[in-house]
């Protein structure tokens, strides 16, 4: 006699398939206004030459962060990755991870703020929240190809279910630690809730909120290697491609470039954090 099983995975199969076959319209279309943004994006850094770019990245590590160890680090890492090779790569990385980045903070700060605001809607998102971020990575691109196919469009996807969840939460602590004080005085001066949500619980939040964007982008690059087995370009296509091939000088040399593109974010967002936190 064959065992009973909970068809939790045809569950969630047929809601996948219902999807596919019902709203293959919006998906499509979403996927060709993404696919039409990261090559955008990626032209457009591929316009300047690779010395050129270095200088505004180490530009714009200077003007966001004012720290000289953080500017010699981008010049010097940068320049190591086109030395090694690896420019193209890195280029494609770097505008998968700033696109996916941005979608996750478009959902998950509304997102945050909404659970921090509403205690039904936080007590029902913050155990998705656990799921998602147990969830072994390499199951969000199951429902990425039959949505999108084979491309980078499904590692953005993926990407994004991924890395979202810190900065639904991160959003939603930060508003929740504003001191209740502040918030009984703003209420006391008959502020309303949007008043009191942009000049209050925001400002004095923001602070948490770059620590999840910083965990967001974290997150985002982890995934690179993983989107890479779906088609995603870059530097984690130059790894996969490398475990593929047992070249393990090359697999080295993109993990490095993955590094360095890594610390070079990290360091940046850790500053304007605590440059948020002094204002």
């Amino acid at each position: 006699m064959e065992q009973f099983k909970i068809p939790i995975g045809r569950g969630i199969e047929a809601v996948i398939n219902f999807f596919v076959d019902h709203f293959s319209f919006a998906t499509k279309a979403f996927a060709g206004v993404t696919e039409n943004g990261i090559n955008l994006l990626v032209s457009a850094m591929m316009f300047f030459p690779p010395w050129a770019l270095i200088l505004i990245f180490t530009a714009i590590s200077w003007l966001l962060t004012r720290n000289r160890g953080i500017t010699i680090f981008t010049m010097a890492g940068m320049a190591l990755i086109w030395n090694l090779g690896l420019w193209d790569p890195t280029v494609s990385t770097i505008a998968l991870v700033i696109i996916a980045t941005l979608f996750s903070i478009m959902i998950g700060v509304p997102l945050g703020i909404f659970a921090a605001l509403n205690g039904v809607f936080y007590r029902i998102v913050m155990p998705v929240l656990d799921l998602m971020q147990t969830m072994p990575a390499f199951v969000y691109l199951i429902p990425a190809i039959p949505f999108f196919g084979l491309g980078p469009v499904a590692a953005i996807f993926a990407t994004v279910i991924f890395s979202m969840p810190p900065a639904i939460r991160l959003t939603c602590l930060g508003i929740k630690q504003v001191p209740q004080e502040l918030v009984e005085a703003a209420d006391a001066f008959g502020s309303t809730k949007w008043q009191k949500l942009f000049k209050l619980q925001l400002p004095i939040s923001a602070p948490t909120m770059m620590a999840g964007v910083n965990q967001t982008i974290m997150l985002a690059l982890s995934m690179v290697v993983i989107a890479a087995m779906i088609g995603a370009r870059g530097l984690g296509g130059e790894v996969w491609r490398a475990i593929q091939r047992l070249e393990a000088d090359r697999g080295f040399e993109a993990g490095l470039g993955i590094v360095i593109v890594a610390i070079i974010l990290d360091r940046i967002m850790q500053k304007l954090g605590s440059r948020a936190k002094k204002q």
